[in-house]
């Protein structure tokens, strides 16, 4: 499981077996043993949260929207 950024808190990865066939990018968020799971395109949003406060969750969507090009290059780069 690759983690692509930790910062704030928070530990951004994505699973090395994303499904078959595989899901569009996205990027998985940890702090603690809460989780949830953004989708990167056509719009950052939230594909689930499993224990995220609000407040942590919407910290958690701006720095996926503020690295969005980091964790596209590493999931094409882990993916190709």
């Amino acid at each position: 499981m690759p983690v692509v950024l930790r910062i704030d808190g928070f530990r951004f990865f994505f699973y090395s077996n994303e499904g078959n066939p595989r899901e569009p990018i996205h990027i998985h968020v940890r702090q603690g043993r809460d989780e949830a799971k953004f989708w990167l395109r056509p719009d950052v949003r939230v594909a689930y949260n499993d224990g995220l406060t609000a407040r942590a969750l919407n910290r958690a969507e701006r720095l996926v929207e503020d690295h969005r090009d980091l964790f596209e290059g590493a999931w094409n780069e882990h993916f190709s």
